[in-house]
C-alpha cells in the first residue's frame, strides 16, 4: 500500500471568551491500506478440518522516526523495550529470517544453494545472485549478522556518520541482536514504501496487548493489530502434508508476481505441502481502505472500505482418521522393535562376519541418547536451579572437558599419534575438528588435492596424525590464512600451525556437538551412571512416573536399564527422541480404483503451528537438530533400493518380453553361476528347487529373478547387461517408477538402474524410490494396469461451501497384458502372504510382497512391504518403508494392522494401544 502525506491548513473555528482562534498547521497522511484476506480452510475427504483461521493480534510497527542522527539509536531501543514486552508475557518475536542461533549459541544459516545465494543478494542489495561479490557469497552467518547489525547501528557507537569503530553487536546479547535485526531487515524491506506495518510478533496474548497499549508513549511507531493465526489440528500427524504458512520471502514474491500481481513483501503465503501447493486457491482477495492519520500515527478518518474475500477451501482425498491411526501403529511398532534389540550392555562391536539383522543396541547408546537427541537439556545442567543431579552430571562433565581439550591441545603439538593408534574416543574428536575446520574454511576445498598421498594417508588410510595432516596442509597452501588472527601476512608454517591450534581449541569451548560427545564417554567409562541419566530425566521432568512405579524407583526396586525399557515400552520416550535405528518411517495408502491418496504417513512429524504465524526461532534450531529429522517427509522424499519389492517389474518384464512363460520352471541351486563372482539366493546354502513365475514371487527367489534379468539380456548367444537394463526400465516406466507420483507436495526423483540387470532383476542395482512412488507401483499392480498421477485433492470449494472444481487422478499409462500374467503375479503375491502366520485369519484376504534393501553394512536393513486388499476384488494398496527397519517382517506386520484398523476388523483401543507394540522376528533372511 502506498502513502502519500498533505500539508495543509486546517481551519477550525473555536470559541473562547467570545473570541475565534484559528488552528495552525497540521500534518495529515493519506495511507492506502490493504486488508489481508482470511485464508481459505482444508478439509479432509470426509470433512474434518485440517487448517484453519483465528482472529489474533500482532504486534506492528510502522517506520515514523524522523532522519538524522539518532534515528537507529532511537529505532532499536524501541524494539528492545518491545521485545522486552512481549517475552515477558510469553509470547516471541516473529524470526522468519534465514540465520538463527544454534545449540553452539553461534550463528547458522538455515538455507544453502541458490536460496542461501538469493539471501544474501537481498542482504547486499544485489537484485540478481549473480551480482554477488565472493566476499559476500563466502560470508559466515556472523559476517552476514555483524555487517547488518553495523547498517542499522545494532551494538556501540550509535553515531551514524562515523562507523571507524563501531563494534556490531555490542551491548547486545547474540539472541537479542538476531532478533532486533530481524525486524530491522524487515522494516528495511518496506522503505521504499514508507508509513507501512511491519510485524514484530503474531498471534500475542492480551496480556502483551495491554501492556503494549499502556506503553504507547515510549513505543513510537507501534501498534496492535487485528489479524488472524493460521492453526493446525493434531498438526504431528499432517505437517508433512499441509506444510505451513509464513512471510513471503524475495525469491518467493517474485515468483508468485508472475501469476498475480496483487501480493506484497508482507503477505503470508503457504512455505511448503499444501499450503504451498494450494496457494493460488487458498489465499484470498484483499480489500482496501483509505486511511488518514496524523503525524504520531493516530487514525483520524478511514474513506473508501472494500471488504477482503476469503480464499476458497481445499478438499484433500486423505482420511484424518486413518492417518492418525497408521502414524500411532509405526510409533507404537517402532518402539516394539527398539525395545526387543536394547540389551543391557555398554557396547556392540560390528564385524566383518557380523549380520546386520542381528545388530543389537547397548542400552548405553539409549543413556547417551538423552544427551545426544536433546531429551535432557544440557543447557539446564549448569543452571541456577539445577538440582541434585544435574549438578553431578556437570561436574563431571566440566573436569572431563578440561582434561579432553589439553589432551587435544597435547595431541596436535606434541604426541602426533597416527589416527589409527587413537582410541575410538580421540579419533571421533579429530575427525570431528578436520571436520570442523573445512566447514569453517580454514581447510580449503578448492585447493585440497584428493590424489595427494598425504591426503589419502589421512582420510582412507589413516596412517598419519591430524597434526602431520595440517602442517603439510600449510605447505601446499590449503589454508585459508585470511579466517586466522595472524597480524603477519608473512607469518610461517609454526605460527599459522599454533594460531590453527588455538583457534581449534577456542571454537571446541563452544561447539555444542563436541561437548555433548563428552557425555558418551562419560557413561562408558563411569563417570555418568545410567541411574543418574534416569535421575536427571526426573528432574528435568522430561519424564514422569506413577505413583507406584516412583515409588518402585526411589526405593531401588528398578534397575536404570529397566526404567528405560519401561520409558520406551510405554511411549513416554519416543522413537523419534530416541532417533536410534530405528527412529523412522512411513506409509501411503490409495484407492486402486481412482488413484486417490488416503493416506501419507511420515513419521515422526511436527508441529507446524509453531511453524506459522511467525517461526519460533528456538523450535526451528531443536528440529534442525534433532537426529530423527521431522522436518524431512520420509513418504516423499527418503529413496532406498525397493529390494524384493520390485519383483513384480520383473516378472511383468519376464513375461512380456517372451523370456520366460507361465510354464517355465527355473532351477534355484542357491547360487547364480552365470557371472563372474556369482550372487547367491537369500537362502544360501540351500536352495529352492524348481520354481515358475508365482513360485519365484512367493519365495522371494533371488536366482529365478537374477534369471530373468540375465536372459533379458540376452541378444544372440551374449549377455549384454545394458540390454537387460533397457528392458526392466521400460516396464518400470510403465508402473510409474521412472517419474514423480503426481501428488501434489514436494517429492524426490525417482532413480532407476543402469547398473547390473542381473542384480537390478532383484530391486538391487542403484535403483531408488520413494514410499509413494512405491504406492503408485502396487496400486498398478492391484488394479491390474492403470497407473495412476496419484492426487492428494479431492475438490475445491468457496468459502460458503458451494463446489468450484471436482479433481481426480488422471490415468498416466497403462500394462496391457494377458488376464493370465496377472494372474500369475496376484498369486504369487497372495501366496507370500498366505506363508506370514500373523496374517491368518485376518478376516480379509491380502495380496503383497517384501522387500529388504541393504545402505550400510553396519546399520540394519531398510524393511519395505507393498501390498493390497481385498485380493479378490482390491480396495486399497499399501506401501511401507521402516528405514533401518532390520526385516521386512516388520513393515508386513506394521500393515497388517494399517489393514485391520481400515477394515475394521478390531476395536481401535485393541490395535492402538499408545504402548510399544511387539512384533514377531519372523524369517529374519528372508527377502
Amino acid at each position: 500500500m502506498l502513502a502519500s502525506i498533505m500539508i495543509y491548513r486546517l481551519f477550525s473555528l473555536q470559541i473562547i471568551s467570545g473570541e475565534y482562534y484559528l488552528d495552525s498547521f497540521k500534518l495529515r497522511i493519506k495511507k492506502e491500506k490493504s486488508i489481508p484476506a482470511a485464508r481459505g480452510n482444508i478439509y479432509d475427504r470426509n470433512g474434518n478440518i485440517l487448517a484453519y483461521n483465528e482472529l489474533a493480534n500482532s504486534v506492528t510497527i510502522e517506520d515514523v522516526y524522523k532522519s538524522g542522527a539518532g534515528k537507529n539509536k532511537r529505532i532499536n531501543e524501541t524494539l528492545n523495550n518491545l521485545i522486552d514486552i512481549i517475552e515477558k508475557n510469553g509470547d516471541s518475536v516473529d524470526q522468519d529470517f534465514d540465520i538463527i542461533i544454534n545449540d553452539s549459541g553461534n550463528y547458522e544459516f538455515t538455507v544453502e544453494g541458490n536460496s542461501l545465494l538469493r539471501f544474501l543478494a537481498d542482504v547486499y542489495g544485489h537484485a540478481s545472485i549473480n551480482d554477488l561479490k565472493y566476499e559476500e557469497k563466502t560470508k559466515s552467518a556472523t559476517e552476514v549478522v555483524d555487517d547488518l547489525c553495523k547498517s542499522f547501528g545494532i551494538g556501540s557507537n550509535e553515531v551514524e556518520d562515523d562507523n571507524s569503530t563501531f563494534t556490531p553487536r555490542l551491548g547486545y546479547t547474540p539472541d537479542r541482536a538476531l532478533k532486533i535485526l530481524t525486524v530491522r531487515f524487515n522494516m528495511s524491506a518496506n522503505s521504499f514504501q514508507k508509513y507501512i506495518d511491519t510485524t514484530v510478533a503474531s498471534d500475542v496474548s492480551d496480556k502483551t496487548v495491554a501492556d503494549v497499549m499502556e506503553n504507547a508513549e515510549i513505543l513510537t511507531g507501534v501498534s496492535i493489530n487485528e489479524s488472524t493465526a493460521r492453526k493446525y489440528v493434531d498438526s504431528v500427524y499432517f505437517s508433512q502434508v499441509l506444510g505451513y504458512t509464513g512471510k513471503v520471502s524475495e525469491e518467493e514474491l517474485s515468483e508468485l508476481l508472475l501469476t498475480n500481481s496483487s501480493y506484497g513483501i508482507n503477505d503470508t503465503v503457504g512455505k511448503s505441502g499444501i499450503e504451498q501447493a494450494m496457494e493460488s486457491v487458498l489465499q484470498g482477495k484483499k480489500g482496501s481502505e483509505t486511511v488518514y492519520v496524523d503525524n504520531t500515527g493516530q487514525v483520524i478518518e478511514t474513506s473508501n472500505y472494500v471488504d477482503s474475500v476469503a480464499g476458497n477451501d481445499v478438499y484433500l482425498t486423505i482420511d484424518k482418521d486413518l492417518t492418525e491411526a497408521c502414524y500411532n501403529i509405526i510409533e507404537q511398532s517402532l518402539a516394539g522393535i527398539l525395545v526387543s534389540k536394547i540389551q543391557n550392555v555398554k557396547t556392540y562391536t560390528y564385524t566383518s562376519t557380523s549380520s546386520s539383522s542381528n545388530i543389537v543396541i547397548p542400552i548405553y547408546d539409549v543413556y547417551f541418547a538423552m544427551f545426544d537427541n536433546d531429551v535432557i537439556n544440557i543447557n539446564h545442567l549448569s543452571a541456577s536451579d539445577a538440582k541434585d543431579n544435574e549438578k553431578a552430571v556437570y561436574a563431571a562433565f566440566l573436569e572431563k572437558n578440561e582434561n579432553v581439550l589439553a589432551q587435544i591441545r597435547t595431541e596436535l603439538t606434541e604426541k602426533e599419534t597416527s589416527y589409527d593408534k587413537l582410541s575410538k574416543e580421540y579419533q571421533w574428536y579429530m575427525s570431528h575438528i578436520a571436520a570442523m575446520l573445512y566447514s569453517k574454511g580454514i581447510l580449503d576445498t578448492s585447493k585440497v588435492d584428493r590424489e595427494d598421498e598425504m591426503y589419502i594417508a589421512w582420510t582412507t588410510e589413516e596412517t598419519i596424525s591430524l597434526a602431520e595432516y595440517l602442517k603439510y596442509a600449510i605447505a601446499m597452501n590449503w589454508i585459508d590464512v585470511s579466517k586466522l588472527e595472524i597480524d603477519n601476512q608473512y607469518a610461517d608454517s609454526e605460527q599459522i600451525f599454533n594460531q590453527i591450534v588455538n583457534f581449534t581449541i577456542k571454537v571446541l569451548e563452544k561447539d555444542f556437538d563436541f561437548q555433548t560427545r563428552m557425555y558418551k564417554y562419560l557413561l562408558l567409562d563411569g563417570y555418568i551412571s545410567g541411574t543418574q541419566v534416569c535421575e536427571v530425566l526426573l528432574e528435568q521432568e522430561a519424564v514422569t512416573l506413577d505413583e507406584t512405579e516412583l515409588s518402585l524407583w526411589q526405593r531401588g526396586g528398578e534397575t536404570a536399564y529397566s526404567f528405560m525399557i519401561n520409558r520406551i515400552e510405554k511411549l513416554d520416550i519416543t522413537p523419534a527422541q530416541l532417533a536410534l535405528d530405528p527412529c523412522t518411517g512411513s506409509m501411503v495408502i490409495t484407492d486402486v480404483n481412482t488413484g486417490d491418496v488416503l493416506a501419507l504417513v511420515s513419521y515422526p512429524g511436527y508441529d507446524n503451528n509453531m511453524m506459522a504465524n511467525g517461526v519460533d526461532a528456538a523450535y526451528y534450531s531443536k528440529l534442525r537438530s534433532d537426529k530423527s529429522n521431522p522436518l524431512y517427509n520420509y513418504a516423499t522424499q527418503q529413496k532406498t533400493a525397493p529390494g524384493s519389492t520390485f519383483k513384480m517389474v520383473s516378472s511383468t518384464a519376464g513375461l512380456n518380453e517372451g523370456v520366460i512363460g507361465l510354464d517355465s520352471i527355473i532351477y534355484c541351486g542357491g547360487i547364480f553361476d552365470k557371472l563372474d563372482h556369482p550372487p547367491r539366493c537369500w537362502i544360501y546354502p540351500r536352495g529352492h528347487g524348481g520354481l515358475n513365475v508365482s513360485g519365484g514371487i512367493r519365495n522371494s527367489c533371488n536366482v529365478f529373478f537374477y534369471e530373468v534379468g540375465y536372459r533379458l539380456g540376452i541378444q544372440g548367444d551374449k549377455y549384454y547387461s545394458d540390454l537387460g537394463l533397457e528392458k526392466l526400465a521400460k516396464y518400470a516406466d510403465l508402473y510409474g517408477l521412472t517419474e514423480k507420483s503426481g501428488i501434489e507436495i514436494a517429492e524426490s526423483e525417482p532413480q532407476v538402474s543402469n547398473q547390473d540387470s542381473v542384480r537390478s532383476a532383484i530391486g538391487q542395482g542403484n535403483q531408488a524410490y520413494t514410499t509413494v512412488g512405491l504406492a503408485r507401483y502396487v496400486t498398478t499392480v492391484a488394479n491390474s494396469g492403470t497407473c495412476y498421477n496419484l492426487t492428494l485433492i479431492d475438490k475445491t470449494t468457496d468459502s460458503g461451501g458451494n463446489l468450484l472444481e471436482e479433481n481426480s487422478a488422471e490415468i498416466r499409462s497403462t500394462i496391457e497384458m494377458p488376464d493370465s500374467y496377472w494372474n500369475a503375479i496376484h498369486l504369487g503375491m497372495r501366496q507370500v502372504v498366505q506363508d506370514k502366520a500373523y496374517y491368518n485369519n485376518l478376516g480379509v484376504n491380502v495380496a503383497g510382497k517384501t522387500g529388504t534393501a541393504q545402505e550400510s553394512s553396519n546399520r540394519p536393513n531398510h524393511s519395505l512391504f507393498v501390498c493390497y486388499a481385498p485380493y479378490e476384488k482390491p480396495e486399497i494398496a499399501i506401501a511401507t518403508r521402516i528405514a533401518n527397519g532390520y526385516t521386512s517382517s516388520y513393515a508386513a506386520q506394521i500393515t497388517k494392522d494399517a489393514l485391520v484398523y481400515y477394515f475394521d476388523l478390531l476395536d481401535e483401543d485393541e490395535i492402538i494401544s499408545g504402548t510399544a507394540q511387539t512384533l514377531q522376528d519372523g524369517a529374519i533372511n528372508a527377502d
